[in-house]
């Protein structure tokens, strides 16, 4: 049995390097979103075994702190907008990435 080795470090190198930019992009994205003046804020599931859930005043307090560090963005309308546009095309590249992955897994022969 011959293993390719040449073969094997081209995945490796492209798994790598796909990684790479999809964690990236993707916390550039969530960057500028903060940035723009939607940080996400997910309230937590509800599991029995959870390890760490919030109680309702835990998760106001956390949406009232969200909307005070909005209001003290320094940033104009425009740059706000800028910011949400650029989140909005690094979550793009992120999406593509995995979907051409996806895609070259599926039809590539």
């Amino acid at each position: 049995m011959l293993i390719n080795w040449g073969a094997f470090l081209q995945v490796f190198a492209a798994a790598l390097i796909g990684a790479s930019v999809v964690v990236t992009f993707y916390a550039l994205g969530l960057r500028l979103l903060v940035r723009g003046g939607r940080p996400p804020l997910v309230a937590p599931a509800e599991f029995t075994d959870a390890i760490t859930v919030l109680t309702d005043k835990q998760r106001r307090r956390a949406e009232k702190a969200v909307a005070k560090a909005a209001k003290k963005n320094p940033l104009s309308d425009g740059q706000k907008r800028l910011s949400l546009v650029g989140a909005y095309v690094c979550f793009a590249v992120c999406a593509a990435a995995v979907l051409g992955a996806l895609l070259l897994i599926l039809f590539n022969h």
